[in-house]
């Protein structure tokens, strides 16, 4: 199986870099503060395919903050509001798609 750090990376638009939080799953987002966030307004956003992957390198090296991290399209408004920018992405913003079981 390749590395996804050693896969071609194409880049059609703005793009960020996400994963999930190691110690509760959360969804993260990559700043340009080389840390993590939970908040999608935060996130550092590429345009080239070498950007990506320079951000996407860094982002792997810190496997203890984050799992998974990937390369995922956004869509900046005209306000500056990033948005995700395909259905994954809007799904796991928003969490789980089914209610969960609730533990006694």
């Amino acid at each position: 199986m390749t590395s996804p750090l050693q896969q071609k990376i194409k880049i059609t638009g703005p793009s960020i870099v996400t994963a999930n939080r190691t110690w509760d799953g959360a969804v993260i987002y990559r700043t340009a503060r080389q840390d993590w966030s939970a908040d999608l307004a935060d996130a550092a956003i590429v345009r080239t395919s070498d950007e990506a992957r320079a951000l996407l390198a860094e982002s792997a090296a810190d496997d203890l903050g984050a799992i998974g991290a990937y390369i995922a399209p956004v869509e900046i408004g005209d306000d500056g509001r990033i948005e995700p920018g395909n259905l994954r992405e809007q799904i796991r913003r928003s969490g789980v798609t089914i209610g969960l079981p609730v533990q006694a």
